[in-house]
């Protein structure tokens, strides 16, 4: 296999390259909002190598990062999206693609009539080290020997600790299109934690990446042409998928999967895929005496968290999980059965989440409810129910 900083080379060559001049097969095309491409300059447009728009899920006012944002082109498309109270992040570490894009930045600005979008040299598997900033510290105290070396190699980490180019639990929602499969393979854990520690709680990825249908066998992992084209760093479907649930995310989903492969290659098809996972899972569980119920259409689900529960059934679940499931992408699939005399967070009692057991309606009720009512002659659907 190509050694891991001759991978990061050979990419930054082949997109130094495309930076310049436009480059075919560097991945797939992609179709976008045309009425938000006009306010972006063509060179950017033409150098653009994604292979997905995972800008069209983002929201007014938040803060994103691009991570290998190139030339800009998604992170232009995105500061139109979240508006002057948003931000917009782009992070790449090839300076070709960088100059383009700080370039583009102002006339960009100045046809949507705002600026709200930022350039910074990084690697997207390291996203607390601030290249520029560690050039410019290296400048005035140059590597000259195995001394100086070991002292950059601490100055790296001190700089990611005290001025992180992606601070920790800053962001809404990290996107990219066709770079995770870049990172060599030792990196890609990495990654995917990076990804997870700048994201506030609460935050999302939406990655729109080149996955394969098989693993891709080592002799096309040798293959330099095919590493910077997107084709040998790909992980399958499923490896994809799992690594975001590695990294703690949950509510992870396909929103969009291309059913024709964008190529084939010795048999293995490679197409688009775009992911979106959430962060804020983590936490401590609480007995609030809460219940959900599972609407259907599948019989039983089996959440992140292992928690199987079928279809109709009452549910105890934690706090926290109560919560999660009101929110995207859980909420349209529960009904939720709050307790008649509410427990305050300060006075409930540490909850098991590691079992799933079934909520009797008294729980919720309260055992000493015996409350009778008279028929509610208004039924929900606005007609009479006798």
């Amino acid at each position: 296999m190509i050694e891991p900083h001759r991978t990061e080379s050979i990419v930054r060559e082949r997109y130094a390259a495309g930076a310049k001049e436009r480059a075919d097969k560097l991945c797939c095309p992609a179709e976008y909002d045309d009425e938000l491409l006009t306010a972006i300059p063509q060179e950017v447009i033409e150098r653009d190598y994604g292979c997905g728009d995972p800008s069209r899920y983002l929201r007014e006012g938040e803060v994103v990062v691009d991570l290998g944002s190139g030339t800009g082109k998604i992170c232009f498309i995105a500061a139109q999206i979240v508006g002057p109270k948003g931000k917009v992040l782009g992070v790449d570490m090839t300076d070709e693609m960088l100059e383009v894009a700080r370039r583009s930045a102002p006339i960009v600005a100045e046809r949507i009539g705002y600026s709200n979008v930022e350039f910074r040299k990084g690697r997207i598997q390291d996203l607390a080290l601030d290249l520029e900033l560690l050039d410019r510290q290296l400048k005035q105290n140059p590597i000259t020997d195995a001394a100086s070396f070991l002292a950059a190699d601490e100055l790296a980490e001190e700089l990611r600790f005290k001025h992180p180019l992606i601070a920790t639990d800053s962001v809404d929602v990290v996107v990219s299109s066709c770079v995770l499969n870049l990172v060599e393979p030792k990196s890609k854990r990495q990654l995917f934690d990076e990804i997870f520690r700048v994201l506030k709680k609460g935050g999302r990825a939406v990655i729109s990446d080149i996955v394969s249908d098989e693993e891709v066998p080592e002799e096309m992992q040798n293959d330099p042409e095919l590493w910077s084209g997107c084709i040998s760093g790909a992980l399958t479907e499923e490896r994809f998928l799992a690594a975001f649930e590695n990294a703690g995310f949950y509510g992870i989903q396909i929103l969009k999967r291309d059913a024709k492969p964008w190529r084939t290659v010795q048999g293995i098809e490679f197409r688009s895929v775009t992911i979106e996972a959430f962060k804020g899972k983590q936490g401590e569980c609480f007995e609030r005496n809460q219940a959900v119920i599972y609407r259907g259409p599948f019989k039983e689900v089996l959440d992140d968290d292992n928690h199987r529960m079928e279809r109709g059934k009452r549910y105890a679940v934690c706090d926290k999980t109560y919560n999660l499931y009101k929110k995207a992408p859980y909420r349209e699939f529960f009904e939720f059965v709050d307790p008649i005399v509410d427990l305050p967070l300060a006075e409930a009692e540490p909850f098991d989440c590691s079992r799933t057991v079934l909520r009797h309606p008294k729980e919720t009720k309260g055992q000493d409810y015996d409350v009778t009512t008279e028929a509610n002659n208004k039924c929900c659907d606005g007609g009479s129910c006798c």
